[in-house]
């Protein structure tokens, strides 16, 4: 529960905007090993996997900044290799606040098209009101990608995916086949409503198909690494999945006979589903708002 607790905080803290204020010497890194070489690192903000082999050290997302000192510390516990690669699932601080430290230190950063375009401008997140200045050049990526791409390295092929207008418009799934591994960024919060953020290209719809993409590339008994919250499996994607298909039908039937935004939440549309899901940093009141808005016009 510690890695969950220390997940979600990184989340909070992103929500509220105040990650100048927490006291990062308290974050410890977990790790939990995923075989074939893979770990899974949380700390704060959003879940690494690390891939560690005769090619050296790559990683999918890292977090903030002022973890640094403790992530490199982690990844050293698997291998004295420097990292090579870092790729980032979407463009949200959370995941690639520690961009410009590890591509200092060498590392080729890799994201989707968008992700660049995202981190080089201001930007604004609707559902947390806040702008973001765009990122240092040290922090950008150097290779993107529109819609797929293969990483060959420490004798897996590892595939990237882009689905579209999910969580953000530069989403991207990594799938590692041969070790039974997926890490779904921010397409996947394990156990609680998940945040769409409308402001740069996040939809209902476009989430949901990304989630079914995910569960179209897992087979069973894949390991399910999600954006935040505890390692995940296929059922709890497909359960997560389950409840977006629920709760946007719900939503959209009231939109559909004429109901406001403010009428479709004092409505409760998701009250059978919000005390499994609803009771992290994403209370229902914001869910149902913001897949209101994403829905087409009635």
């Amino acid at each position: 529960m510690r890695s969950f607790r220390f997940a979600l905080a990184g989340c909070l803290v992103l929500a509220a905007s105040v990650s100048a204020q927490t006291d990062f010497s308290k974050i410890e890194i977990k790790t939990t090993p995923l075989g074939s070489g893979l770990s899974m690192l949380a700390g704060a903000g959003g879940n690494i996997v690390a891939s560690a082999g005769e090619d050296g050290v790559f990683i999918v997302d890292d977090e903030f900044a002022q973890l640094h000192p403790k992530i490199r510390a982690a990844l050293a516990k698997l291998s004295d290799r420097p990292v090579r690669f870092v790729i980032n699932t979407h463009w949200h601080g959370d995941h690639t606040g520690d961009n410009a430290n590890l591509g200092g230190e060498g590392a080729v950063i890799v994201a989707q098209d968008n992700v660049f375009r995202r981190m080089s401008t201001e930007q604004f997140i609707k559902h947390l009101q806040r702008t973001v200045p765009p990122s240092p050049k040290a922090a950008l990526p150097v290779v993107t990608f529109n819609d797929e791409a293969t990483l060959h390295l420490n004798g897996e092929a590892v595939h990237l995916v882009h689905v579209k207008n999910a969580h953000t418009d530069g989403d991207v799934l990594v799938h590692f086949p041969g070790a039974g591994v997926l890490h779904m960024g921010d397409c996947f919060f394990n156990g609680m409503y998940p945040i769409i953020d409308i402001g740069t290209g996040g939809t209902i719809d476009g989430y949901i198909a990304a989630v079914d993409r995910g569960l179209a590339l897992a087979a069973p008994g894949t390991k399910v690494v999600p954006g935040h919250g505890p390692l995940g499996t296929r059922e709890d994607l497909a359960a997560f999945g389950a409840m977006l298909k629920e709760a946007r039908a719900a939503i959209a039937a009231l939109k559909a006979g004429g109901k406001s935004a403010d009428e479709t939440v004092a409505a409760k549309p998701t009250a059978s589903l919000d005390e499994r899901w609803g009771r992290s940093f994403v209370k229902p009141e914001a869910f149902v708002r913001t897949v209101y808005d994403t829905l087409p016009a009635r």
